[in-house]
């Protein structure tokens, strides 16, 4: 679904992601160069970028933005004549032929359903219909039409032919939602554009998802903020020093709604119908490419802390902040000496 915002809210939006407080977000520092930065809304999100060189013009921002619908158009499951819209509309009949992108981001999306013994799942697109999280319409599904999407919601019933490059759903009723992998590809494919435009030193916050490419102008790490989860946006628990990495957030308090009482968060288990229930806060996790961060957060809250910390660890480049509702912070163990707690009310656990 698409929404119409008015300038001057956009605009104010706008300010705040520049002011970072996004769940995950760049903490403000003085830079000599100041950044060439533009947000625009697709994909259901904001997206900024900014970008700490002069020769970053308003052409180079409007060939990014071109370049994010063009992703949109492939990746996206409720926009009308999408391929990922074609292939569902498609479940039960017929495979459809799709572009080399949406094709690898599918083949990626099922290699992390396996990874994590289908915690992670492209097929969950029916319960993510169903719940609605996020729209005004939002409400909690019937048993019976929770026990309906549960049988259709099993990665091995994607089949995939390399050498025609379709993508075939075997049951009627089936969905691919590409929610939890789609906005980490879109921010790597902004990161490929920059690098082949020469251009180094920059942060990319795509709803939550950042990308910090390179170093700070001035050869620094750059900080990024880890969101306190039980606080508005822009109170941070603690700060990351990274360079060239990407930190994405998965947690219980960015999409939910309140039914009689109860708190229902977006991410969605895939064995019960109903959002994950365990002791968890939050995930962020720290790697390379932020597709891999995007499905990672999922599956690492999915899995829980005693199986998300131990999964996370045995991971190559691989690094996770596990914080629980009783405000202790896990972390794994590449990340001491670039973590720093700086919120009194939370504690280290490890």
């Amino acid at each position: 679904m698409k929404h119409k915002f008015s300038l001057l809210f956009f605009l104010l939006l706008s300010l705040i992601l520049n002011g970072c407080v996004s769940k995950t977000h760049e903490e403000s520092v003085k830079m000599a160069i100041q950044p060439q930065s533009e947000s625009f809304f697709i994909y259901d999100t904001i997206v900024t970028v900014r970008v700490y060189d002069d020769r970053m013009t308003d052409k180079h921002f409007k060939e990014l933005e071109a370049r994010m619908k063009e992703i949109e158009s492939h990746l996206s499951r409720t926009l009308q004549g999408s391929e990922v819209y074609r292939i569902n509309e498609q479940a039960g009949k017929q495979a459809v032929p799709v572009s080399r992108e949406t094709y690898e981001v599918i083949k990626k999306s099922i290699q992390f359903a396996e990874l994590s013994e289908g915690r992670f799942d492209p097929a969950i697109g029916p319960l993510v219909s169903l719940w609605n999280i996020g729209q005004d319409n939002a409400k909690v599904p019937s048993e019976e039409k929770l026990t309906e999407a549960l049988q259709v919601i099993d990665y091995h019933q994607i089949v995939l032919d390399d050498a025609k490059r379709t993508v075939f759903l075997k049951q009627p009723n089936m969905a691919i939602d590409l929610g939890g992998i789609g906005k980490g590809y879109a921010a790597d494919q902004i990161a490929v554009y920059l690098t082949e435009k020469g251009f180094n030193s920059a942060i990319i916050d795509l709803g939550g998802n950042i990308l910090a490419l390179g170093k700070k102008p001035n050869g620094n790490d750059w900080i990024i903020g880890i969101q306190d989860p039980d606080r508005n946006r822009g109170n941070q628990l603690g700060k990351l020093k990274v360079t060239n990495k990407t930190v994405v957030t998965s947690g219980i308090y960015e999409r939910y709604f309140e039914e009689n009482g109860k708190h229902y968060h977006h991410i969605l288990n895939p064995d019960t119908g109903y959002p994950v229930e365990n002791n968890l806060f939050s995930v962020s996790i720290i790697t390379n490419e932020s597709a891999d961060a995007d499905a990672l957060s999922t599956t690492g809250f999915a899995l829980g802390l005693e199986k998300g910390m131990p999964f996370m660890e045995s991971l190559p480049n691989v690094e996770a902040i596990f914080i629980t509702k009783d405000k202790n912070v896990f972390i794994t163990s590449g990340l001491k000496g670039n973590w720093e707690l700086t919120n009194e009310q939370y504690k280290m656990a490890n």
